[in-house]
This record gives C-alpha cells, structure tokens and sequence, in this order.
C-alpha cells in the first residue's frame, strides 16, 4: 500500500501544484508624506495630493476668512497666509512626487522635469500611469496595499473632472432650452 502511494505522487496526470498569484512580498515599506524616502504607489499619490491640497486649500479658506474681519486693511495678512499656503503645498507636491518616483526605482531629481515646459506634461502623466516596480527596489520596499480612504480620494479627481465635463455639456444645453421656453409657450 505504501508503494502505490508513492506511484501515486510521481503520476505524469496529477495535478500541478505551485503558486498562481505572486507571493506578497516579506516587508513593506513605510508612509510618510512629510519624507523624501520611501515609495508611494499611483492611488496614493493621487489620493494624497487631492486630500492634502483640499485640506491646505480649507486651512488657507479659514484663515483668511478669520484674518480679514480683524483687520481693515486685511489684503495683505491675506495675500501673505495665501502665500505661505502655497509654499506648503508646492513643497508636499514636491515630496510626495519624489516618493512616488521612487516607486518606479527612479531618483528623486527627476521631479525637476515639472520646470521644463514642454516635458512637464508628459512627465506628470507618467506619474499617473507608470506602475511601481513589483517588490524592493533599490530605494525601499514596496508600499503597503491602499486603504478604503487612499481610494476614495484618489476618485475624486477623475469623477470631478467628469463632472466638470458634464456641466460645460450640459449648460449651454440648459441656457438654450430656457430660451426656447418662452417661445413655444411652456413655463
């Protein structure tokens, strides 16, 4: 009985027995937005830079609708917190750009493409669409998988551009409409 077991698992007709989906790698790397090391994946890259910038857009918001009423002559607290808003979110861009670069195993110098004019574009598109490189690299282990949150966020910005579509359709539809209602009778 113990011969035939063994006949059994040298069968030419039994079934393959190996891994179908790639093995999740031993480590993953951690995030920290507020770094230049480390590697952050296409979804979080979008999410984040959505979320962060709705959040610094918010704070700027606030504080200037806070500074102006205490001041009379309040433009220039206002254009000086709007500045340093800008300055805070140009320098997050800059790192969670550098992050996402090194997901593709590229060095964080190559974010100085978004000065060149004619390169920018292309550049910035390949942010959005090159994957990471599938387990380590030479600037860190791969990012943790995204969470709910990261996803949500980075849907924002395709469906607000789909929205903004949709109403630059949809508006001069809907004015021409209202100018043919008086027309025909209809309220």
């Amino acid at each position: 009985m113990n011969q035939s077991n063994d006949i059994g698992n040298s069968s030419p007709y039994r079934p393959l027995r190996s891994a179908i989906a790639p093995a999740p790698p031993a480590a993953y790397g951690e995030i920290k937005v507020f770094s230049v090391r480390g590697r952050l994946g296409r979804v979080r890259y979008i999410g984040y830079a959505v979320g962060l910038g709705w959040l610094l857009s918010l704070a700027g918001g606030l504080l200037g609708e806070t500074i102006a009423p205490l001041e009379s002559n309040g433009g220039s607290q206002i254009s000086l917190a709007g500045g340093a808003f800008v300055v805070l979110a140009l320098a997050i861009s800059v790192l969670l750009t550098v992050q996402r670069l090194h997901d593709f195993d590229a060095r964080g110098w190559w974010v100085l493409l978004v000065l060149v004019p004619p390169v920018n574009l292309a550049f910035c598109l390949a942010l959005l669409i090159v994957p990471g490189t599938q387990g380590s690299n030479r600037l860190g282990n791969p990012p943790p998988p995204n969470t709910a949150g990261a996803i949500i966020l980075a849907l924002v910005l395709p469906m607000a551009a789909v929205a903004a579509v949709v109403a630059a359709v949809a508006m001069p539809a809907y004015r021409h409409y209202l100018e043919r209602a008086p027309a025909t009778g209809q309220p």
